[in-house]
């Protein structure tokens, strides 16, 4: 059953039950829209693209923030069986163009907010034909989106959407280079629903706080969980600081809650320092606690587990090759294997492989492949890269991993970010995971830089956490004190770590900003 079927059976079995919530606690905003109503709204935005001409195969872009619009407008043009192409709010116009060049879109859906980048394009892109506006006062040359639909019927759509079909393009967050399209069918998509259920346990009376921005698969896969069994899920628009986070779990009783390493972070520190009190807000409700899209240091875990000894807590792996996040899962009962990113996922297989594909010992490192439902059809347009990604049916993901004796796999590292120092590796994971014990540093990143003798080196870019005074001696003291010498890094600098919307660090920004810093010091 493909996602657009699992929304029209949820309203046909819980047409009076909530479907989505979505809040803005510091304006006072709540709009409540029961699966009935969702699955009404949807139909009536594919009857109006379908009456403006999209066919099957038909792409439409979207760029918006989060909002229960955002996904009716999704599954809307789902069900007219042209492809979502859901762009991040982040990009640059210049970005937007490269994109919609790509997909070749025919249809925009624009918040207001994004107005001006899309004014830029317009006179440069040869296949948007409409442009669909969601704001008060509508851009001449654009159609309001209440009027867009409000001569469209909300009769279902009788188009065949089969399980192979492309569904979803997705651009990927780009941290290794341009972005690249990701195409997903349906059946991918129903793949991650399951997965996702399965991994955090959901049942109908679930409420899952969807944090993470929506142009990302991982987002919509972990939202698709709860489609399957008609649970209810909740959007947060606007800002996501520690006080909104909590604010929302005690408001609205969530119990499914997914974070990134900087949110979990942000979290304790407020608290630990007394700008949020636990007393203030009660989190009783919140069962389960899921981290990913990065590796996950296993001191935070602890402290999370220390302050909300209740909550259950699982990482899940993923990327949108593989239909973003729980390919790999680590569940509530591997205390001793936090760090890792777990198992393979239900229905799932996974192997490290050297360079030529030939599986590795135990314990020894190669890079990370997976085999499964989920696994992307291609890279739109790129048959090189797709063919490089994708052999035999295997996933090749780029990340470097290793398998212990008892099957559990450790992330290493991006097979891009290796620094190789006098022929020695260093994964630069490595050393964050020291850097993020001392207790003065909030983030840390670790790159390499060019050395005449060493090949390359590497230097670690500190984020101290606010108000605390760190030196680059204490760190290196740290650092000489739990690492070989070689893995030390030979200079620390102090700055803001870039990340992208899921937490990962941007490596290539940084190599791009410390390039040619070797010259200015000695190493």
């Amino acid at each position: 059953m493909n996602i657009p079927e699992m929304i029209a059976r949820n309203a046909r079995l819980y047409p009076n039950e909530k479907a989505l919530v979505g809040i803005e606690p510091t304006k006072n905003i709540r709009e409540e829209i029961t699966w009935r109503e969702f699955n009404e709204r949807i139909n009536k935005v594919a009857n109006a693209l379908i009456d403006r001409g999209i066919k099957p195969g038909d792409k439409v872009s979207q760029i918006m923030y989060n909002s229960t619009r955002f996904l009716e407008i999704f599954l809307g043009i789902l069900r007219t069986g042209a492809w979502a192409a859901p762009l991040s709010f982040r990009l640059t116009p210049e970005e937007i163009e490269y994109c919609n060049s790509i997909s070749e879109a025919k249809v925009l859906f624009l918040g207001e907010e994004f107005e001006e980048k899309v004014q830029v394009i317009r006179r440069h892109s040869t296949s948007l034909k409409d442009y669909i506006f969601l704001g008060k006062s509508t851009p001449e040359g654009m159609v309001d989106y209440e009027d867009f639909l409000s001569s469209a019927k909300s009769d279902p759509v009788e188009i065949e959407l089969r399980d192979e079909d492309g569904a979803a393009l997705y651009f990927t967050s780009g941290t290794t280079g341009q972005p690249k399209p990701i195409l997903l069918s349906h059946k991918n998509m129903e793949c991650g629903a399951i997965t996702n259920n399965y991994n955090r346990s959901v049942k109908h009376h679930d409420n899952f706080l969807n944090l993470p921005p929506l142009y990302h698969a991982g987002s919509i896969m972990m939202w698709y969980a709860h489609v399957v069994v008609g649970a209810p899920s909740t959007i947060l628009l606007g800002l996501v600081t520690p006080q909104n986070i909590l604010k929302v779990i005690h408001q609205e009783r969530i119990t499914i809650l997914f974070l990134v390493t900087p949110w979990a972070q942000d979290i304790l520190g407020a608290l630990n320092k007394g700008e949020l009190l636990f007393e203030d807000y009660d989190l009783s409700c919140c069962r389960l606690l899921c981290m990913g899209a990065q590796p996950v240091p296993p001191s935070l875990i602890k402290r999370w587990k220390k302050s909300f000894p209740h909550m259950d807590y699982i990482t899940d792996y993923g990327l949108g090759e593989a239909n973003g996040p729980g390919c790999m899962h680590l569940g509530p009962g591997d205390q001793d294997k936090w760090g890792s990113i777990g198992k393979p996922s239900f229905n799932w297989e996974s192997r490290i492989v050297d360079n030529h594909g030939i599986e590795v010992p135990v314990g020894e490192v190669g890079e990370l492949i997976v085999k499964g439902n989920g696994v992307m059809l291609m890279y739109y347009k790129n048959p090189e890269q797709t063919e490089q990604t994708i052999k035999n049916g295997w996933c090749y993901t780029g990340d470097m991993a290793k398998m212990d004796q008892d099957g559990f796999f450790w992330l290493v590292d991006r097979k891009k970010d290796l620094i190789i120092t006098g022929g020695e590796n260093i994964y630069p994971v490595e050393v964050e995971e020291v850097l993020h014990l001392h207790p003065k540093v909030y983030d840390g990143a670790v790159i390499g830089i060019p050395h005449e003798r060493m090949g390359e080196v590497p230097i670690a870019i500190i984020d101290p956490k606010p108000g605390e005074n760190l030196t680059e001696d204490e760190i290196m003291d740290f650092c000489r004190q739990k690492l070989p010498k070689f893995k030390t890094p030979r200079k620390i600098f102090f700055d803001k770590i870039p990340r992208n919307p899921t937490g990962k660090i941007e490596k290539p920004k940084l190599r791009k900003k410390y390039a040619g810093m070797e010259e200015s010091f000695k190493i």
